[in-house]
């Protein structure tokens, strides 16, 4: 399928686009998937009248579960229990997305790190130091990757 963006008359205004609203992943075990992002990761599950009317349905029917990022942005988990991978490596690029990526503060990083390694999360690679921060690159219970990164950190004397 090719794109024929190229050839639009007219485009969006930079800056109309304010942020990123949510990002829905498609889960296999969503029972699973809640556990990782909201008890191992810490992200905050909706509940009650958090949920957004236009899900509230399909999360009392057990089919969606919503978890909320500090800065607002909504992570939508949707029951898919007849997914399979295709490929059974998770290794092996097979989605167009690369991965999610969640920031940490710097001195918190090595924290972050030997949660991963105490509940035996499956690491693909790091912890790696770049000019840009550190990260740690892991796979959630679907295989999708999942990094955890942080900015440089100015203040070393502080690390954990």
């Amino acid at each position: 399928m090719q794109s024929s963006f190229s050839t639009c008359n007219s485009t969006l205004a930079l800056g109309m686009l304010r942020r990123m609203h949510h990002i829905a992943l498609n889960v296999q075990d969503l029972q699973a998937s809640r556990q990782f992002y909201g008890t191992l990761l810490g992200l905050q599950e909706l509940t009650g009248d958090a949920i957004p009317s236009t899900l509230r349905s399909l999360v009392e029917a057990g089919k969606v579960a919503n978890f909320v990022m500090p800065d607002g942005t909504v992570l939508d988990l949707f029951w898919e229990p007849d997914l399979t991978p295709p490929d059974p490596d998770p290794s092996r690029g097979f989605t167009r997305a690369n991965h999610l990526a969640f920031d940490i503060e710097p001195q918190l990083f090595n924290q972050a790190v030997a949660v991963l390694h105490q509940n035996q999360v499956a690491i693909a690679e790091g912890p790696v130091t770049r000019p840009t921060g550190r990260g740690i690159y892991f796979y959630d219970p679907d295989g999708f990757l999942v990094e955890i990164r942080c900015d440089p950190d100015t203040n070393p004397d502080t690390s954990a």
